[in-house]
């Protein structure tokens, strides 16, 4: 007799697997972190994928301190500015915006995702936040396509990041120190340290239940197609439940990547570029950061990355000894 029951195949845990509302991925919680008040995000763009030398950091490791091929993703970081600081009180239902202050000299390109304010004089909005009443210190920030040379576009990413760390008098002074201003990665991150990824995957369409959810074919004797599903469930509830596979929207979700070690910060992206630039993309040429393992989504797609907020990894005194950076023609591949 053939077998009566079989474990359901597809992860129910990301359901329903609808397309990313927005291409810019967001952030639901910020881990807390101790020292100096700073920022605790920031964001770039997906070059491609090389492979590195590095000396095996894991002391674990059967290679420790050997070394070792590793793959690594390329993100291209250009500066990000700060167009304005948000002050949140905890209210009843969750965080509520207490003040906010937008800069004075945002850039023209902003007016390409929404009115930039008129009139509005800073000094007087940040005079009204008082440290005493809030609860919650945040940067609205936006990128700067227009430095990259593989990106066809103008318009800016806006996102907010959460300044963590210290007092909040201090989150809120170092806030303020920071508006309108450009903002670099080595200010969030250095050499070594543990990071979150999130970005949105690569779209794939509408398929079918087969490709979405990994089912079984059918038998080769079944009567009709191979392809067909199985069963839709029971008569009773007499609807389709949503726990049953079917077709749909496959890729273009948002997904986070926890713990990926940034092993390199870079400012000449020369450094890096294999010879006739990454598929797809073109020449690194401004800032960018070297991350171990792959991540989600395809070249040119916005990446955001955050403080780690899941302990249990090897923390690193000092930055990973990189020894070679494949530059070898991608072409052809």
């Amino acid at each position: 007799m053939p077998k009566e029951s079989r474990p359901r195949h597809g992860s129910m845990g990301f359901s329903p697997r609808k397309r990313s509302e927005s291409p810019v991925p967001h952030f639901s919680s910020w881990p807390e972190i101790d020292g100096a008040p700073k920022l605790q995000g920031f964001a770039g763009y997906k070059a491609g994928m090389t492979h590195a030398f590095v000396v095996d950091y894991r002391p674990t490791s059967t290679t420790s301190g050997q070394e070792v091929q590793v793959p690594v993703t390329v993100i291209e970081t250009p500066p990000m500015k700060v167009a304005a600081v948000r002050a949140y009180r905890q209210g009843t239902n969750g965080l509520q915006v207490a003040g906010e202050a937008w800069a004075k000299n945002l850039d023209k390109e902003l007016r390409r995702v929404f009115p930039i304010p008129k009139d509005h004089d800073p000094d007087a909005a940040l005079g009204k936040i008082d440290a005493a009443m809030i609860d919650d210190v945040r940067l609205i920030t936006y990128t700067q396509p227009i430095l990259v040379t593989g990106m066809p576009k103008k318009a800016p990413d806006l996102m907010e990041q959460r300044i963590g760390g210290g007092t909040l008098p201090e989150r809120l002074a170092y806030a303020k120190s920071l508006l309108g201003k450009e903002i670099r990665v080595s200010e969030f991150c250095r050499e070594g340290s543990m990071v979150d990824i999130a970005a949105i995957t690569k779209g794939k369409g509408w398929q079918g239940h087969h490709t979405r959810w990994n089912t079984h074919l059918l038998s080769h004797k079944n009567s009709k197609h191979r392809r067909n599903i199985g069963t839709l469930g029971n008569f009773q509830p007499g609807y389709v439940r949503p726990t049953v596979p079917q077709a749909g929207q496959f890729g273009y979700h948002q997904r986070t990547e926890y713990n990926k070690r940034v092993l390199k910060i870079g400012e000449d992206g020369k450094e890096i570029t294999p010879n006739g630039g990454f598929l797809h993309y073109g020449n690194v040429r401004t800032e960018y950061v070297l991350v171990h393992g792959s991540i989600p989504g395809p070249t040119k797609r916005l990446i955001r990355l955050r403080d780690a907020s899941r302990a249990g990894f090897v923390k690193l005194e000092k930055a990973p000894e990189l020894t070679q950076v494949s530059r070898e023609s991608k072409q052809g591949v």
